[in-house]
């Protein structure tokens, strides 16, 4: 039961960053905030599934494929700002 709760806030805060990395690609139209919050919102809806599955499904690996592309878009983004900047 607590295992879901930090889940669940897991959730919530990975959304609201997203949110707000939107929010900042809207004032600044800067396309690493943009894929920020995708990143963000994927990490979001893994956390989701995972606390909708419960502790027992913890460890399949659909459940790491969602966390590797968030994180492979991390990587993308700041690799395209990096590049784009030269």
């Amino acid at each position: 039961m607590t295992l879901q709760f930090v889940w669940g806030a897991l959730t919530m805060a990975s959304a609201m960053a997203g949110l707000l990395f939107l929010r900042f690609w809207r004032t600044s139209k800067d396309r690493l905030l943009l894929i920020f919050a995708a990143a963000f919102w994927v990490m979001s809806l893994t956390w989701l599934a995972l606390s909708l599955a419960g502790p027992a499904d913890e460890t399949h690996h659909y459940y790491y494929v969602g966390r590797l592309v968030a994180f492979t878009l991390i990587i993308f983004g700041i690799a395209q700002k990096n590049r784009r900047g030269q």
